[in-house]
């Protein structure tokens, strides 16, 4: 019997950008579910044409949306997440869900120092209109290439904007970004937590909107505890590692990974590294 499979998206994206690994999952016989965040239930079209539904959404609402349809399952289930979907797959596994987590490119939660000059060129047009806080983000065309298909051609990332792009809520980016200067962030985990469910971070070279650097230091405070925690670092790869070419790859390894981690018995799993 199979694990089944939650695939968490990121800001600006929808469960849309995961159509090819839901399917790629689907053929080697898992169930698949990619619930979209609460509020965004809708195509990306009609998120464009109306994103206030998105107007103060924030991760809490989110958070215990993705709690109960994990709960609702009869089995554990591997929990993927890229970006903000990574960062919200960290903390469903530190409320002691999945039996195994996998994330491209997490969204730091607090306690993950590292700001690179990529990662603020990205948030700051939100941050600084407070006023963001309440409504959503939008990204031109330019600065979706820049922050997640800045390895694909013009043509390519032209298309993915336009088949994948959504505006984000504003007040998620504020909540993550502000985490470390918040004693009572909603982005907290427990580093230490030893009862975790395995964890593979992943991180691109390549990526202009969580930089490897701050995946890799996700992964070295999470694997402080004695839990399985992992680090996986693709050469070449964009922010949009679920979608760029050659992300079957990418898929191919988080499931086999995955599936390993799930079947072995908590004391035959490797130690914790990263």
């Amino acid at each position: 019997m199979t694990t089944p499979i939650v695939l968490i998206h990121g800001l600006w994206l929808t469960p849309r950008s995961w159509e090819g690994w839901k399917e790629r999952f689907e053929a080697r016989g898992h169930d698949v579910l990619t619930p979209a965040w609460p509020r965004m239930e809708g195509e990306v079209e009609a998120l464009r044409r109306d994103p206030s539904v998105m107007n103060g959404l924030g991760i809490a609402e989110v958070l215990d949306h993705y709690e109960r349809i994990i709960r609702r399952l009869g089995t554990p289930p591997v929990i993927m997440g890229h970006s903000t979907g990574g960062l919200l797959t960290e903390l469903l596994l530190d409320r002691g869900l999945g039996a195994a987590g996998v994330t491209l490119s997490p969204a730091p939660v607090k306690g993950v120092l590292r700001l690179p000059p990529a990662l603020l060129r990205t948030v700051f047009p939100a941050l600084r209109n407070p006023a963001n806080r309440k409504r959503t983000v939008p990204l031109t065309a330019k600065q979706f290439h820049r922050g997640f298909t800045n390895t694909m051609n013009d043509a390519d990332a032209e298309a993915a904007y336009a088949r994948y792009y959504v505006p984000a809520p504003g007040r998620v980016i504020f909540e993550v970004a502000l985490a470390n200067l918040n004693p009572h962030a909603v982005t907290k985990v427990d580093f230490h937590k030893d009862d975790r469910a395995p964890l593979l971070v992943m991180g691109n070279d390549q990526d202009h909107t969580i930089p490897a650097s701050v995946s890799k230091e996700a992964a070295t405070r999470l694997g402080k505890s004695k839990a399985v925690v992992e680090y996986k670092e693709f050469a070449g790869r964009p922010h949009f590692t679920a979608g760029a070419p050659g992300w079957e790859a990418v898929a191919d390894y988080a499931l086999d990974w995955a599936n390993r981690h799930v079947a072995a018995p908590a004391e035959t799993r490797e130690p914790a590294r990263a």
